[in-house]
């Protein structure tokens, strides 16, 4: 899938204080997803006008600290009343026998906050490129949002 990401922000951030560590040009896209493991102390936060499509913002990747597992972070704009639905979906389309995932719903904000590793989607290989990623994750939610509209 090809996404349209020519107006994007790019940002390696640290982890724990959140700091842009630098800003990256659009090619970055074409880097191996490999540099999250590489850079365990970073994430790379993805901004494009594109996400709004999915009822999200941003995308942000990283490598999980406790399960070592490629991971997706995102807020997605959906109602609290869609609980069930989202949780249902990510147990159908996360594949693997200990996967997890993590969707919260923070009230303040009206957003679900999503934290989907990437091991447990269909299409994961960790040779990808973060462009790879974040259009697996596109998918991923693209579905999960034309189902909860339906």
């Amino acid at each position: 899938m090809d996404l349209n990401l020519s107006e994007v922000i790019i940002e390696r951030c640290d982890k724990e204080t959140e700091d842009v560590i630098s800003k990256e040009q659009p090619s970055f896209l074409n880097t191996s997803l490999k540099h999250v493991k590489e850079f365990p102390n970073e994430f790379i936060y993805i901004e494009s006008p594109t996400f709004e499509q999915i009822k999200v913002d941003a995308i942000s990747l990283e490598l999980d600290d406790v399960f070592q597992t490629y991971t997706a972070l995102l807020g997605l704009r959906m109602q609290k009343k869609h609980t069930a639905a989202i949780k249902n979906y990510f147990n159908e389309h996360l594949k693997g026998e200990n996967k997890y995932f993590s969707a919260s719903f923070s009230g303040d904000e009206g957003m679900w906050d999503l934290n989907i590793p990437l091991d447990y989607m269909d299409g994961f290989s960790e040779d990808m490129t973060v462009n790879d990623a974040i259009s697996l994750t596109y998918l991923l939610i693209e579905t999960l949002v034309k189902e909860i509209e339906q």
